[in-house]
């Protein structure tokens, strides 16, 4: 599997979940898996990271095909904690989401010092 569209369709296929059931688990059209699934588009990283967390697979496989599918514990918790976060912003416009993006790296900037 030499594409992230080969292994999403791999891992949806295994996980036994359509794109249609897929897409309306993380929020987006069905169109939305086709094209990656095609790789017609560049996955947006909360798109991603919903797949990932919905599909209970390893984000770096999927991104590069590297590691393993399954993904361990501490990742499916920092994978819940994306899902969440993307419910709270799904429904903001682009640029409410790249403030709150800058909001957070700032923080994350703040924190570690």
């Amino acid at each position: 599997m030499d594409s992230l569209g080969e292994r999403l369709k791999y891992a949806r296929k295994h996980k036994k979940c359509t794109q249609d059931s897929l897409a309306k688990i993380i929020g987006v059209s069905r169109g939305v898996i086709f094209n990656l699934e095609k790789n017609k588009t560049e996955p947006q990283m909360i798109v991603i990271n919903a797949i990932c967390q919905t599909l209970s697979i390893n984000k770096d496989w999927l991104m590069s095909g590297g590691g393993e599918m399954e993904r361990t514990e501490k990742a499916s918790q920092s994978a819940k904690t994306l899902i969440a976060l993307h419910e709270v912003i799904k429904d903001l416009t682009e640029e409410e989401q790249l403030y709150l993006l800058e909001i957070t790296k700032a923080m994350r900037t703040h924190l570690s010092h």
